[in-house]
C-alpha cells in the first residue's frame, strides 16, 4: 500500500457527482458502496486523474470539470432517427427512457428517448451526462486496496 495517490494507482472512494443546478447525477454515498478507480487503465479522463494524483487516505477534494474534461460534449452523430415499426417488439417507446440497442457484433448500446414524434423516434446515444460541467466531490478511502473482484463498484 502507498501513502499517495500515483499514476497507476487503484483507488477506493466514495464520490458524488452534481450538475450545475445542484442535482445530484450519480453519488456512491447514497447506496453505501465505494466506487472503485484505476488510473492510468484510459477509463478517468487525464483532467480527472490529475485531480487525484497525490491525495492521500481520508482526503476530501471538491472541484469542477469542463464537459471535455468530464464526459465528453455533445456530438449530433449520436442522435438517431428510428421508425415507430422498429420499437414493435419493445413496447411504446416513453420520452426520457433509456433503452438498450443492439449494437454492430453484438454489443449493447444504452439510448435515450428524446422525442416521439408520429412515426419517428428519436434516440440519443450520447452519454446522458455529455455536455455537462459535472461538480466532482471525492474522498479517497484507500489507496491499492485488496480487494475482492465484487466489492465495489467499478465506475464507467
Amino acid at each position: 500500500m502507498t501513502d499517495l495517490v500515483q499514476r497507476d494507482s487503484a483507488l477506493l472512494v466514495h464520490f458524488t457527482l452534481k450538475l450545475e443546478d445542484g442535482s445530484t447525477a450519480e453519488s456512491t454515498r447514497a447506496n453505501g458502496k465505494p466506487a472503485l478507480f484505476r488510473l492510468g487503465d484510459g477509463s478517468l479522463s487525464g483532467a480527472l486523474e490529475q485531480q487525484l494524483l497525490g491525495r492521500k487516505v481520508g482526503d476530501k477534494h471538491a472541484f469542477t470539470l469542463e464537459p471535455e474534461d468530464a464526459f465528453g460534449g455533445t456530438s449530433p452523430d449520436l442522435v438517431q432517427y428510428f421508425s415507430r415499426r422498429d420499437f414493435n417488439d419493445a413496447g411504446e417507446p416513453e420520452v426520457g427512457a433509456i433503452m438498450l440497442f443492439s449494437g454492430r457484433g453484438g454489443s449493447e448500446m444504452p439510448g435515450v428517448i428524446r422525442e416521439v414524434s408520429g412515426d419517428s423516434i428519436t434516440v440519443d446515444f450520447n452519454h446522458p451526462l455529455a455536455g455537462q460541467r459535472i461538480q466532482f466531490d471525492i474522498e479517497v478511502l484507500e489507496i491499492d486496496p485488496a480487494l475482492e473482484a465484487n466489492d465495489a463498484n467499478p465506475v464507467s
